[in-house]
C-alpha cells in the first residue's frame, strides 16, 4: 500500500469521549479543598491550618502529639492530592481504526462471537463498548462470549489510587493504524521472530534466517528499531534502542547471573518450550481461539535450560510473577558478592549516590532507604502501573493482537478479502513465503496454545511494568557507575554459562536490557507489538518518578537537605534527580 492511500485511510487521531469520571465519584460532593502548595496546609474550618513548619518540624512529632501528628498526616496527603489535581491532564487519543472500519477489523475483539472469517459478532462488540463506555458493572456483565474464555478485568482501567497519578492523568501516543506502513514493519518484525524463534541469539550473525530478516526489515519503508548505520545489523535484530540494549550478549545479565534470594539460592535455569512447538498455524484452530476456545497444549523440553533462543524467552514470560525480573535484579545487585560461598551469587552493587545514608558514619537505611523499602517499591509501582496500563488497553486503545492481524493477512492473501486496507510491505515481506512453506498459511505462528491474553494489546502490561521497576532500580542502585563484574554468556546448548569477554557491561544498560528482554520477548511469542512494548516501558517510567516524588517529602531523611534526591538516567538518555 502506498503512503497516498495510507493518507488517505487515516484520518486524524480520534478523542477519547469523556468517560463520564463523574458517575465514579457518587455523591461526594462539590467540595474543594484549599490548600498551600508552600506548606501542603489544610484545617477545616474554625481551625487553625498547620504551618509548613508544624507538618516538617519537631513540634508535630514531640510538642501536640497523637493529635498533631494525625493532622500533619492529613496536610501531606490533601496537598499531594492538590499537586496532582492541578497538574496538566493529558489528552487521551486513540488511532482511529474503530471508527475508520464499521466491521472493527482494526480492534480486539478476541473471546467474544465470530463470524467464519474471524470477524465479530458487531452486537456483541455494541455490548463491550456499552459498558466500557458506561462503566456500569451490569453493562459489562451483558458481554457475550463466543467460547470459554473470560475478557480480561476491563473494570480495573476505572480503579481509583491513593499515591501517585491517577491512571488517567497518564497517557501513551496512538499505535500505527493497521493499513499504516509503521504496523507493516512491525508486523515483518513478528513473523520474523516467530521464524527465528529456536535461533540461538548468539548466532545471529552467522545464521541465513536472521540474514534473511535483517534484508527484509531494512527493506521495509518504515522500522523504528535501532539501527547501525542506518541499517537493521545482526547486533541490533530484535533489540531496543534504550542506552545498553545494544551492547554485547542479547540477554541481559540480570536473567543469567546466580540470584541469592536470603539463605535460599535460585538457579536460572527455567522450564522451556519444546523446540518447534508453534501453535495456531491452521486457520480453524486459529478461528476457535479467536472465539475464546483452546484446542492444543503446550510442548515443554525435559531439560532446564538458561534463556538462549526466543523460544526459551517466550516461556519465560508466559509464567512470570509479575515484578519477578526486577525483584531477582534487586537480589542480585543488593547482595554482596559470595556472601555465603562462591557459587551463591550477588554483585554488591553501591546504592544510589543520593541515598541519604550511603555516607553515614552513625546510620544505615532499613524502613527507609534501605532493603525491605527497596523491595516493597517495586511491588508498589506495579499496581499503579497495571491500572494506568489497563486503562489505556480497554477504555482508549483497544489495538488488535498480532494474531488478529495475521488473520487479516491470511485472508487477503487467500482471498483477497480486504483489498487496499493492508500495506504492501508485509503482503509482499519474504517472511510471508518462508511461512507458508512451513505452515501452509500465512497466519503468525503463536509460541502459546491460547495466543494472546483475552484483553487488547496497547498498552503493555509486562512492559509497563518492566518500565516502572527498571526506573525504581535506576533511582536505588548506582546503576550508571558500576560495572557488571565477571559477566557470562549462555552456551549454545542452555546448559551453563561461559565468560563473556567485549565491551563493558554497566548494571544502568543491563536493567534497560532486562526490560528490554521482557517486553520483546512478549512480541517474540507473537501476543505484542513493538510500539506496544516501547511505549509500555516509557509509560512504566513516568508512573515511577510520579511515585518517586510522591514519596519524597513524606521521609524525615527529606527535611534540611539530608537527603537531595535520586540522579539516575531515563530511558531516553537523558539525565534527572527525583
Amino acid at each position: 500500500m502506498s503512503t497516498e492511500q495510507d493518507d488517505k485511510l487515516a484520518p486524524e487521531s480520534a478523542e477519547l469521549p469523556n468517560v463520564n469520571r463523574r458517575q465514579f465519584l457518587g455523591g461526594a460532593g462539590a467540595a474543594v479543598v484549599g490548600v498551600s502548595a508552600g506548606a501542603l496546609a489544610f484545617a477545616p474550618k474554625g481551625e487553625a491550618a498547620a504551618t509548613a513548619a508544624e507538618v516538617q518540624g519537631d513540634t508535630i512529632i514531640t510538642g501536640e502529639g497523637n493529635a498533631g501528628r494525625t493532622l500533619a498526616s492529613f496536610n501531606f496527603r490533601v496537598g499531594i492530592a492538590q499537586k496532582r489535581r492541578d497538574a496538566p491532564h493529558p489528552a487521551h487519543k486513540n488511532n482511529g481504526d474503530e471508527a475508520r472500519y464499521p466491521n472493527r477489523i482494526g480492534s480486539f475483539h478476541k473471546a467474544l462471537p465470530h463470524n467464519d472469517f474471524g470477524e465479530v459478532d458487531l452486537a456483541a462488540y455494541g455490548k463491550l463498548q456499552k459498558g466500557l463506555e458506561t462503566g456500569s458493572p451490569t453493562d459489562f456483565a451483558a458481554v457475550p462470549l463466543g467460547g470459554a474464555r473470560k475478557l480480561g478485568n476491563p473494570q480495573s482501567g476505572l480503579a481509583f489510587d491513593t499515591e501517585g497519578l491517577d491512571c488517567h492523568a497518564v497517557t501513551a501516543p496512538p499505535p500505527p493504524t493497521i493499513a499504516s506502513a509503521e504496523e507493516a514493519g512491525e508486523a515483518v518484525e513478528l513473523y520474523w521472530q516467530a521464524l527465528l524463534r529456536d535461533v540461538n541469539f548468539n548466532d545471529y550473525e552467522s545464521s541465513a534466517d536472521a540474514a534473511a530478516a535483517i534484508d527484509d526489515l531494512n527493506g521495509v519503508s518504515v522500522f523504528k528499531g535501532p539501527k547501525q548505520g542506518g541499517h537493521v545489523t545482526a547486533q541490533t535484530l530484535f533489540r531496543d534502542p534504550f542506552p545498553g540494549c545494544t551492547v554485547g550478549p542479547y540477554i541481559s545479565q540480570f536473567f543469567v547471573l546466580p540470584t541469592p534470594f536470603g539463605a535460599e539460592f535460585v538457579d536460572r535455569r527455567a522450564r522451556v518450550f519444546a523446540e518447534g512447538s508453534d501453535h495456531m498455524t491452521s486457520f480453524d484452530n486459529w478461528l476457535t481461539v479467536q472465539n475464546g476456545g483452546v484446542n492444543e497444549s503446550s510442548s515443554f523440553d525435559p531439560q532446564r535450560r538458561y534463556l538462549r533462543n526466543g523460544r526459551d524467552v517466550a516461556a519465560w514470560v508466559q509464567n512470570d510473577v509479575l515484578y519477578q525480573a526486577y525483584f531477582n535484579a534487586c537480589l542480585i545487585l543488593g547482595t554482596p558478592p559470595n556472601s555465603f560461598d562462591e557459587h551463591s551469587g550477588g554483585i554488591g552493587c553501591p546504592v544510589n549516590p543520593g541515598n541519604p545514608y550511603r555516607n553515614s558514619d552513625n546510620q544505615f537505611g532499613f524502613v527507609t532507604f534501605g532493603p525491605p523499602y527497596f523491595k516493597a517499591l517495586l511491588a508498589e509501582v506495579c499496581t499503579r502501573g497495571m491500572k494506568a496500563t489497563w486503562f489505556q488497553k480497554w477504555q482508549l486503545h483497544r489495538r488488535l493482537r498480532p494474531e488478529a492481524f495475521g488473520g487479516l493477512v491470511h485472508l487477503q492473501k487467500t482471498a483477497d478479502r480486504y483489498p487496499g486496507v493492508l500495506h504492501d510491505d508485509i503482503l509482499n515481506s519474504s517472511a510471508m513465503d518462508a511461512v507458508f512453506d512451513k505452515y501452509g498459511t500465512y497466519l503468525q505462528p503463536m509460541a502459546f496454545p491460547e495466543g494472546s491474553p483475552v484483553f487488547p494489546a496497547y498498552t503493555a502490561g509486562h512492559a509497563t511494568v518492566a518500565g516502572a521497576c527498571v526506573t525504581i532500580l535506576k533511582a536505588l542502585f548506582d546503576a550508571k557507575n558500576t560495572v557488571i563484574p565477571n559477566p557470562v554468556v549462555v552456551s549454545a546448548d542452555g546448559l551453563s554459562t561461559e565468560p563473556y569477554t567485549g565491551p563493558e557491561l554497566t548494571v544502568e544498560g543491563e536493567l534497560n536490557k532486562l526490560a528490554s528482554n521482557v517486553g520483546t520477548g512478549r512480541n517474540i511469542a507473537g501476543v505484542h507489538w513493538r510500539s506496544d512494548s516501547v511505549q509500555s516501558i516509557l509509560l512504566g517510567e513516568k508512573i515511577a518518578i510520579a511515585i518517586l516524588e510522591d514519596q519524597r517529602p513524606s521521609y524525615n531523611e527529606n527535611r534540611r537537605g539530608f537527603f537531595k534526591g535520586y540522579t539516575f538516567t531515563k530511558f531516553n538518555g537523558q539525565e534527572i534527580t527525583v
